[in-house]
């Protein structure tokens, strides 16, 4: 048999990696905000964890579809002793800049994040330390038994401890001050992809990681991220075809994108829950009408504010069904979710203004009330829904709304008498909410959005113990307890879950997250 010549050969290689190159797409998306930082520790919120993987990757990972950990940076862990896991690090790891992925590296990061300044305290709680075996081995040290270790590290990311060093990044920069280090506007990771430039709320560019380890088995190139606050120019954006998809389309324009033949909604419940939290801590409100005292303090003036919101109204009307109403902190696929915690208290203004009436406020109060304008969806819509609906029982609300770049800061300096929180929950178990929210404020993440500063002996006493319970029927009923705790003190108001629906051209295939993230792995093209 004639064997093909050498010039016939590589002219088939040549058509062979043309086609696949031709294959490799951009990909342009957008929603209403931006991320505030790339110092992936200094601020922790949702898009910020939806977007710096792109760049910078975990020792493990869920699977977009089934929320199971995969190995990542590590391919195994073990458990040494039930204080002790080891975890066997990715071997031929780079990042973007050459230098090898080491255990060097893993300690670094990990220690970086339990670091004052950082805000992923509730990611490494439980954490004693981190060690090196080898170069390619660590050991994670826990106080205690940690049940949720391994769910947790899904949004520990690896820095380079070189890089971080050389450009004097060592510690996360603060968000609550001014003060930026060179982390906050550069990246250096072993993802699949670089940032190449970021203009804060203009654009963000990120191509192709040419030397990544991994496989993708979607056939992106290039992204372009593009935050616009305005929703008329965001959907305006998607029907000229100037994006691929948006993140947030709003409620009212759903059906009108449905419509179109050349684009496709996706939607489902996210792991998110929006509700307001209350200064609680202050003894006099600043800017308040009520002058010595803290009005908020008193559990039934929370419950007036709570019963005199129409929640109904507000997911039909304003969300257009983008909400399910609930009474509690977190959402059903969150372990530690009932039906019964889930229940509201009803809807009736007469019974808030009685409320008022046995608390001492029959003609109501002034209070702050602080909301962002371009991170849930109508955000600010929502506000100023329930701001009527406050005036209705005489309590009158001062609405103020932000961007979301000046609006996490703010409240997490306690400058909000009552602020608006959607709280998604990664670990899909509500140690993460409780902790955060409603534990007492403290070390190691304990309290680290609790910027109500609410406080109860036994919510501390329940979080302490769920964090190392291991009987895991045991641990699920005291979460259960913690949540319908929160409850019936009115530790915060609770609104609905959220239900997220993304917008994209038909030739857009993707698999949609629960946590609102797009895994651009998975992300085609056509």
């Amino acid at each position: 048999m004639k064997q093909p010549s050498l010039a016939l050969v590589a002219i088939a290689v040549a058509a062979v990696l043309s086609a696949g190159v031709a294959q490799a797409k951009p990909f342009k998306w957008a929603s209403q905000a931006d991320v505030a930082s790339w110092d992936i520790h200094a601020q922790n919120n949702g898009l910020h964890n939806a977007i710096h993987p792109y760049v910078y990757e975990t020792l493990v990972t869920y699977n977009s579809k089934t929320f199971a950990v995969e190995p990542l940076l590590a391919t195994s862990w073990k458990e040494v002793s039930p204080k002790q896991m080891r975890f066997a690090l990715r071997q031929g790891v780079k990042f973007q800049d050459g230098s090898s992925f080491t255990a060097d590296d893993a300690v670094f990061s990990i220690t970086r994040a339990m670091a004052k300044t950082s805000n992923y305290g509730p990611f490494v709680q439980g954490i004693e330390k981190v060690v090196k075996v080898d170069d390619g081995t660590i050991d994670i040290f826990m106080v205690d038994p940690n049940p949720v270790l391994l769910r947790q590290m899904t949004e520990l990311r690896m820095m380079s401890k070189a890089w971080s060093e050389k450009n004097k990044s060592t510690e996360p920069m603060d968000i609550k001050k001014a003060d930026e280090n060179f982390a906050h506007r550069n990246a250096m990771g072993t993802g699949p992809f670089i940032l190449e430039s970021w203009q804060p709320d203009v654009r963000m560019v990120l191509k192709k990681n040419p030397n990544w380890w991994g496989q993708m088995p979607g056939n992106v190139s290039s992204i372009t991220y593009t935050p616009i606050k305005s929703a008329p120019t965001r959907m305006a954006a998607l029907l000229s075809g100037e994006v691929d998809m948006i993140l947030d389309p709003t409620p009212q324009d759903l059906n009108r994108l449905r419509a179109s033949p050349d684009l496709k909604i996706l939607e489902g419940l996210e792991n998110r829950t929006i509700f307001f939290g209350m200064d609680q801590f202050r003894d006099e409100l600043p800017g308040s009408s009520v002058k010595g005292k803290n009005p908020l303090k008193e559990q039934k003036v929370r419950q007036a504010l709570y019963q005199s919101i129409d929640i109904q109204a507000i997911t039909k009307t304003i969300l257009r069904g983008l909400g399910k109403p609930t009474g509690t902190l977190v959402a059903p696929q969150v372990n530690g979710w009932t039906e019964t915690v889930g229940q509201r208290l009803p809807y009736n203004q007469d019974a808030a203004k009685k409320l008022l009436v046995e608390a001492g406020y029959p003609d109501g109060f002034e209070v702050d009330f602080a909301c962002p304008n371009n991170r849930y969806i109508s955000d600010e819509a929502i506000c100023q829904a329930v701001t009527a609906m406050w005036a209705k029982i005489g309590v009158k609300a001062k609405l103020r709304t932000l961007p979301m770049v000046t609006y996490f800061p703010m409240i997490q300096r306690n400058e909000a008498s009552i602020y608006m929180l959607g709280w998604g929950v990664p670990t899909f178990d509500s140690l993460y909410s409780l902790q955060s929210l409603v534990r007492s404020v403290g070390k190691g993440g304990d309290g680290n959005y609790n910027v109500g500063r609410y406080s109860n002996e036994r919510m501390d006493y329940l979080v302490d113990r769920v964090k190392t319970e291991t009987d895991q029927p045991v641990r699920t009923r005291m979460l259960t307890e913690g949540l319908q705790l929160s409850n019936d003190t009115v530790s915060h108001l609770p609104l609905y879950d959220q239900v997220i629906p993304w917008a994209m051209k038909k030739n857009i295939d993707l698999v949609h997250r629960a946590d609102n993230r797009i895994d651009i792995k998975l992300v085609t093209v056509r």
